[in-house]
């Protein structure tokens, strides 16, 4: 889209970190900033599997850099518990922890500030290069927002952005605070 309008930067490497730092180590970049927080690694059962570094340089769905090996399938990343500081880690890409029936969001902009009053069926994406995705968006009154998957989604992340499409144009996006682990648990 860039080439086709002629735009200098069409050709130009797209970034996937903090555009920030440079071309720096981002764990490098924060230790400076932040003191590291070492704490357990442990299953959603309690099994402790480790030690991690700090909550602070995993993200959810992760497979590298754990440091767990030698029992069958990857481990991954399945969720962060920020009161214990405990990095909570499962088996397989598929792990139950990883999955979510829709999200729950705020600070919603519509690009057309012509917000839908009523639930819509749109295309969302929660992830860098991710395909569209099928959703109904519901948008609460103070702008707050329910997000239903019509097909469970894997390690969709709080604090980072959801973005909405019709076909190939953005219509807006929000903040993403807390996902939705089952149907049952969402809005009616």
């Amino acid at each position: 889209m860039a080439e086709e309008r002629g735009l200098a930067t069409a050709g130009k490497k797209d970034s996937t970190g903090i555009c920030f730092i440079g071309e720096r180590d981002f764990k490098s970049f924060l230790q400076t900033y932040l003191p590291a927080q070492p704490g357990a690694m442990k299953t959603p059962d309690g099994e402790k599997k480790g030690e991690h570094e700090g909550l602070m340089y995993y993200t959810l769905g992760q497979r590298q850099g754990l440091g767990i090996g030698g029992s069958g399938e990857p481990w991954f990343v399945v969720d962060k518990d920020l009161e214990n500081n405990v990095l909570v880690v499962g088996q397989g890409s598929a792990h139950p922890r990883l999955l979510s029936a829709g999200l729950y969001g705020s600070e919603l902009n519509w690009i057309s500030n012509e917000t839908p009053t009523a639930a819509v069926r749109l295309k969302a994406k929660f992830r860098y290069r991710q395909p569209d995705q099928d959703v109904i968006l519901h948008v609460q009154e103070d702008q707050t927002f329910y997000v239903e998957f019509i097909e469970q989604q894997r390690a969709v992340t709080p604090g980072q952005a959801v973005v909405f499409y019709d076909g190939d144009v953005c219509l807006g996006g929000g903040i993403i605070d807390d996902i939705v682990r089952s149907k049952k648990d969402g809005i009616a």
